[in-house]
């Protein structure tokens, strides 16, 4: 399931009228680059949470016949099929949250359709990149298989941004594998039990909705994913792994232009980009 129904409130006012997901990374939305790392880690049904009224998402995922027949007429056949390769991505369903409170609650929003099976949740603020490799929800399904516990992505981080992100207590670690003890959100700087983030992959058991049905809503009214999470370590083991891969962190207006910088130097305009860099005049 990935979550979509935030207001944006960083990008404002761009975000005043469209959902942040689907700001786009050089030639795609956001949310897209989330959704076919789900697919190419095998899962089969997606669930989006969007808001009422905010369709745009919805519509990026459906069929466009009229651009469709436009481009065919064109003669344009590459982008026809990539536009056709969008709307056949595979079963995507939405759910509607009516008010927004919190991660906890919108993955809560998505209980009837999980049902008792685990489970993968997918921040697409966090975009995970494996070019070649095993996408990043992959690795984590794998190693939920593995140890048969709920297991989050996670990434050290200096030590001086640990106030950004949620760390987590390890009991041990064997390799990129860490089981979890505790799970500290945003912690001061010197106070923080690792240098280990919480970023924005889980592969959840479905006893997480059982927590999140009891959890008290906390700051600023919202229910929180990592109370219940915290929750469920007592219960059943918790698994962090340290993912290979890069991420980019688009949910910030500097992070999502060092985002389409990175990428576009990636991409087939990669030379272009990198001589325009080098004409500008960088100097203070």
């Amino acid at each position: 399931m990935l979550p979509a129904a935030g207001f944006g409130t960083r990008f404002l006012p761009a975000t005043k009228a469209i959902p942040k997901e689907v700001l786009p990374l050089v030639d795609r939305p956001i949310i897209q680059y989330a959704v076919e790392e789900a697919v190419a880690s095998g899962i089969e049904q997606i669930i989006i949470v969007i808001s009422t009224g905010r369709s745009a998402i919805e519509d990026h995922f459906d069929s466009a016949p009229t651009l469709e027949r436009w481009l065919e007429d064109r003669g344009d056949i590459e982008m026809l099929r990539q536009i056709r390769r969008i709307s056949e991505t595979g079963t995507i369903a939405f759910v509607h949250q009516k008010e927004q409170l919190g991660l906890g609650h919108a993955v809560l929003m998505a209980k009837d359709l999980v049902g008792d099976e685990p489970f993968a949740v997918l921040l697409s603020d966090d975009v995970m990149l494996n070019p070649g490799g095993t996408p990043v929800t992959q690795q984590l399904i794998d190693q939920y298989t593995a140890h048969r516990g709920s297991t989050i992505a996670l990434q050290r981080v200096d030590p001086s941004e640990v106030s950004r992100y949620g760390i987590v207590q390890p009991i041990h670690q064997e390799g990129r594998l860490v089981e979890i003890r505790d799970l500290v959100e945003k912690p001061a700087v010197g106070e923080a039990p690792s240098d280990l983030a919480v970023l924005g992959r889980y592969v959840l058991s479905p006893k997480i909705f059982d927590l999140l049905e009891s959890t008290s809503r906390g700051a600023g009214g919202e229910i929180q994913l990592t109370d219940a999470i915290t929750a469920l370590m007592v219960e059943q083991p918790v698994f962090g792994y340290q993912f290979d891969g890069v991420r980019h962190d688009a949910g910030t207006r500097i992070g999502w232009l060092k985002a389409n910088i990175a990428m576009a130097l990636e991409s087939d305009d990669a030379d272009e980009v990198r001589a325009y860099i080098r004409s500008l005049d960088l100097r203070d």
